[in-house]
């Protein structure tokens, strides 16, 4: 989905595409090379399953069930294999992962997701900052509101969203530090956390949090009290 096109605020799926869509765009545009190797993987296991069915059906019309018979078995025996394991990549290896690649400033590997009903987005980021033989990777996790960059017509706001990931992420903090903003970092922390905080009863008032615009401007927290300007 474009991070131009309007969205459904009220759409949980739609925030995080969106936002999953700009993420990428973000970085290759600092000059981060992304690795493909992960779906080159997922695109091969899925054409060899839809390969074998499309196969299977063709010559079972082209020479009836006698002739097909005796291939039939394996072949959905293949099949369901290749599913299985496309599944099980998916999920296991790719892990809701959506980037992976380098740059000058060094590795990074971003994974997002977030929990139902509640519009926060969480990013697991493994990143390596150069030189590599003196800077082990590490891990962080960081998430903010989806209101921090979507207007209340649910419009995306690429300036805000690159400032939280420059602000939060080293190694795309030295790739673009103009969007560095100290203010955006871990002082904001506790934002993210008392609307995480939430409980089912205030979950839709967030959500009209987002319809009133308040994530651009600023978001109210679970309490009530809003943040300072």
């Amino acid at each position: 989905m474009s991070a131009t096109t309007k969205i459904s605020v009220n759409s949980l799926s739609d925030l995080k595409n969106t936002t999953d869509d700009a993420l990428p765009n973000y970085l290759t545009s600092l000059r981060f090379r992304q690795s493909h190797s992960k779906t080159d993987v997922r695109l091969a296991l899925g054409f060899s399953a839809v390969a074998i069915a499309g196969t299977l059906f063709y010559f079972d019309w082209k020479h009836g069930w006698d002739v097909t018979k005796p291939y039939t078995l394996p072949a959905v025996i293949a099949y369901f294999v290749l599913n299985t394991v496309f599944t099980a990549w998916v999920y296991l290896v790719e892990g809701g992962s959506v980037f992976e690649g380098e740059g000058k400033s060094g590795r990074i590997k971003i994974s997002s997701s977030v929990k139902k009903h509640i519009p926060i987005y969480n990013l697991s980021v493994t990143f390596q900052p150069t030189p590599y033989s003196s800077n082990p990777p590490q891990t962080i996790k960081i998430r903010a509101p989806f209101t921090r960059w979507f207007s209340s017509d649910g419009y995306f706001i690429a300036k805000p969203f690159q400032q939280w990931l420059a602000s939060e992420i080293p190694v795309v903090g030295a790739a673009d530090p103009s969007k560095v903003v100290e203010e955006i970092g871990r002082g904001n922390q506790s934002e993210a956390e008392r609307v995480l905080n939430v409980g089912s009863g205030n979950v839709l008032e967030v959500l009209e949090q987002l319809k009133r615009g308040a994530g651009v401007s600023g978001v109210e927290a679970a309490g009530g009290r809003r943040r300072k300007n």
